[in-house]
């Protein structure tokens, strides 16, 4: 799996899976709304059952573990057999450990000065986040200005729904968004498998809209 292919649709859902038997079922419903890859938050003690679980279970998702803080917490995301992982900041430990294993990452950035760092690392796929709280479209326009030419994309996550995803996706440097409108918490542990996969497929309309 490689970074190109990750963020082809333009969309990963960012779940947060507090069931492993919620895991599957949740999956499956992204898939029948069009997308099919996702991120599972190691949020709770249950991300690395329910990331083996879908990978197993479902090999046409491609799934990564999100909200990575630790090396440790890489290395069992792999172990669960992630295919790519995500970290709301710029931790050099973690990124260190995600190139030892050769899998794609997506290291969080706010600021130019972590811009810079994560440049001079050798990572040109940044999150940035939480976009909305950090200034949305406007602030991302601000950060691309000094950093276009250097080739970099950003995949911003954090507060972008249906409404203001067009906003992002206008943007030539926004390469996907993360976002988790789709399958909000509340939705998994209700098991609203049929409003997530709706929620899902009018996303990808908006996204197969945008590219016209």
């Amino acid at each position: 799996m490689n970074t190109e292919s990750i963020l082809k649709q333009r969309l990963i859902c960012v779940a947060v899976i507090d069931k492993p038997d919620d895991a599957v079922p949740l999956a499956e419903a992204l898939l029948a709304g069009g997308l099919n890859v996702m991120e599972v938050t190691f949020r709770t003690s249950t991300a690395a059952e329910s990331i083996k679980r879908i990978r197993q279970g479902l090999p046409e998702m491609c799934i990564g573990a999100g909200t990575l803080l630790t090396a440790e917490q890489v290395q069992r995301a792999v172990d669960a057999g992630a295919q790519f992982g995500v970290s709301p900041g710029l931790n050099e430990l973690v990124l260190a450990t995600a190139i030892k294993n050769k899998i794609p990452f997506f290291s969080g950035v706010m600021t130019p000065t972590e811009v810079g760092r994560a440049l001079d690392l050798g990572w040109k796929h940044l999150k940035f986040f939480p976009a909305e709280a950090a200034g949305g479209v406007a602030m991302l326009k601000a950060l691309v200005g000094p950093f276009a030419h250097t080739g970099v994309q950003f995949v911003p996550t954090g507060g972008i729904n249906a409404a203001n995803l067009p906003d992002y996706l206008a943007l030539p440097q926004v390469a996907a968004i993360g976002g988790s409108w789709m399958a909000e918490r509340k939705l998994v542990t209700e098991k609203a498998w049929s409003k997530i996969t709706a929620l899902t497929a009018e996303a990808m309309k908006v996204i197969a809209q945008a590219k016209v």
